[in-house]
């Protein structure tokens, strides 16, 4: 299990850093800084600015140029600053520079989907999966000089703890062990249990916050826990929905996709995503209405393959088309998808037509 938090009474308040390298698509640069502000946000964290540069190359060192390090280092005087989030993933080396350099606390992404991970976590399952995932991504960080320091308090501080040259010792290593066997355990009595299913299995999945727990209760009154915060639900949660008279599915909510989503994390989840991979139908939720809904669904099929879960028959639904933003996208997404579903998970609008679809699918296995 991991450590409880650690308490900081000091407000987190945290400058963002960002790279951009080469060619890089400048639209989705933004969305993927906006999304890292609410990443900051869901952790608990206050975002007092940002800073940007653009390189053909990032430095061995810090990442970022010699020039762009002293504007960093003013703008976190400035605002009073006690950590700054890079959305670039950076190497140990890169980290331990910068957190010398800047006397502040530096995570990158990783570390904070980690962090947040590891605070919504509620079962036991997802709480051993996420542990699993900090101590190896921690483990693989270990500095190779001693000049190290780190901060007290705040993000980046939930698990096993952040004191990289005590991670060398046996222990550790055999703690890991014992979480791979428990999860392979796990994996095992899943996959049993979903040999005996009675009936057919189907998965909500797609990008987060795209509204699938709010489906899901829709559809069951399960009380799934729904939030407007990133990675609401990590925990799975399978119910029973009656689809007409004599059809049933077992229907399952995931944990959502995102953009750079840490391969340790993919990894540790495997008993999890397993229930998607091993699905009869996946129902891909996308929030219609957002922004870069097509980056999302690209994402989303982009995952479905690294898990082997892209041939698995899918039905597409767009959700949210109750608001204006998803109204006036629409005509669009549907010429890109003309198959897709169009519903409103809150008003419960469209409801029966999904229900139509997974029954005629089911009937043609």
């Amino acid at each position: 299990m991991p450590a409880e938090w650690i308490q900081n009474e000091e407000i987190e308040k945290a400058l963002i850093m960002h790279v951009s390298i080469g060619h890089e698509d400048r639209r989705q640069t933004k969305d993927s800084i906006a999304e890292l502000e609410r990443l900051a946000n869901t952790a608990g964290a206050t975002i007092v600015g940002s800073i940007t540069q653009h390189r053909d190359r990032p430095t061995p060192n810090f990442f970022i140029g010699s020039g762009k390090l002293e504007e960093i280092q003013l703008a976190c005087r400035r605002a009073n600053a006690n950590l700054v989030i890079s959305n670039n993933e950076l190497s140990s080396v890169q980290v331990n520079n910068l957190d010398i350099a800047l006397n502040i606390k530096v995570i990158d992404r990783t570390e904070l989907i980690l962090q947040i991970f590891a605070r919504r976590a509620q079962s036991s399952e997802a709480q051993v999966q996420v542990e699993l995932a900090q101590l190896e991504y921690l483990v693989s960080r270990i500095p190779v000089s001693a000049k190290q320091q780190r901060f007290k308090g705040g993000i980046g501080m939930k698990g096993p703890g952040e004191s990289p040259f005590q991670l060398r010792n046996e222990p550790m290593r055999k703690r890991i062990k014992d979480l791979k066997r428990k999860l392979a355990k796990i994996q095992q009595r899943r996959h049993r249990t979903r040999g005996r299913r009675p009936w057919p299995s189907v998965a909500l999945v797609g990008y987060t916050n795209a509204g699938k727990s709010t489906l899901l209760n829709a559809f069951t009154e399960a009380k799934a826990y729904v939030d407007d915060r990133l990675f609401a639900t990590l925990d799975t949660k399978t119910r029973l929905v009656h689809l007409s008279e004599g059809n049933k599915i077992l229907l399952t909510d995931t944990v959502g996709f995102i953009r750079q989503l840490p391969h340790s994390l993919v990894a540790s989840f495997k008993s999890t995503l397993d229930e998607v991979r091993e699905s009869d139908l996946l129902l891909i939720v996308a929030d219609a209405g957002h922004l870069h809904v097509a980056d999302h669904l690209k994402i989303v099929a982009k995952t479905l393959k690294e898990i082997g879960a892209d041939n698995v028959p899918s039905l597409l639904l767009l959700n949210k088309c109750d608001n204006l933003a998803a109204r006036n996208a629409l005509h669009d997404l549907l010429l890109e998808h003309p198959r897709a579903i169009t519903l409103s998970a809150t008003k419960r609008q469209g409801l029966v037509i999904v229900k139509d679809r997974i029954t005629e699918h089911l009937h043609q296995m």
